[in-house]
């Protein structure tokens, strides 16, 4: 009895081991760091010249939202603009914008869209504005979750203050497993499967020191193979 009750005390009055506090936020705004074509002193200059400032815009409908969101900065919109979507579609004219949003979004299963943005980053010096875009898509069929997704507008104009360029970027792979009601399966294989396969070659890729572009094209090129000669070509 007198040896447990001495363990069990030893036990309680072990000095407990050190444990490192991590910090939740960094010591300073900019860090210590090297870089070839910037440096702490541009990032503060460049941060000293943008506007960024808290906006609400919400609107039905892409037209609405576009002419609602140009008036905080004053902007013009004329006939014809540059829109690039996502690299896979570059259109001329609003009208041509405004036609294709209607019409892919039907094709898509999206009765309805609103459209909403909270704040924007605008840089005078450089005629550019940029905002994240918040779309809620609600679906024309019973079976399509709604679902939100999230879009980055940059916008660039003239000295007219006239919009001359509309570039978007999102995730398309994303968005269409959204549009497909299959994104929460995706997300799930994607956490359950392929993640711990790739954690296992990272590791390992790691631990043999040949970490580099060539010997990682080299893995894209034999893995194929090897698969192609197992299972197609062995006898």
């Amino acid at each position: 009895m007198c040896s447990k009750t001495t363990v069990t005390l030893t036990k309680r009055n072990r000095p407990q081991e050190a444990t490192k506090i991590l910090q939740p936020y960094a010591k300073s705004p900019i860090g210590h760091f090297t870089a070839k074509s910037t440096s702490p002193e541009h990032i503060l200059h460049k941060n000293g010249k943008i506007d960024a400032q808290k906006t609400l815009v919400a609107q039905v409908g892409l037209e609405n939202f576009i002419r609602s969101v140009t008036l905080p900065l004053n902007l013009q919109l004329t006939d014809k603009v540059k829109f690039n979507m996502n690299g896979q579609g570059r259109m001329q004219s609003w009208d041509d914008v405004y036609l294709a949003e209607r019409v892919y979004t039907r094709c898509l299963g999206i009765s309805k869209r609103i459209y909403q943005t909270h704040a924007y980053t605008h840089e005078p010096d450089r005629k550019f504005a940029y905002f994240i875009l918040e779309e809620h898509n609600e679906r024309s069929l019973w079976f399509l979750p709604d679902f939100d997704f999230f879009v980055l507008v940059f916008t660039y104009y003239d000295n007219k203050k006239n919009v001359t360029r509309v570039d978007v970027q999102y995730d398309q792979m994303s968005f269409f497993l959204h549009c497909l009601g299959v994104a929460q399966a995706h997300a799930w294989f994607v956490e359950s499967v392929i993640t711990p396969i790739a954690l296992v070659w990272a590791k390992t890729y790691a631990a043999s020191g040949l970490v580099n572009p060539f010997t990682f094209l080299l893995q894209l090129l034999i893995v194929p193979l090897a698969v192609i000669y197992y299972f197609f070509l062995l006898d």
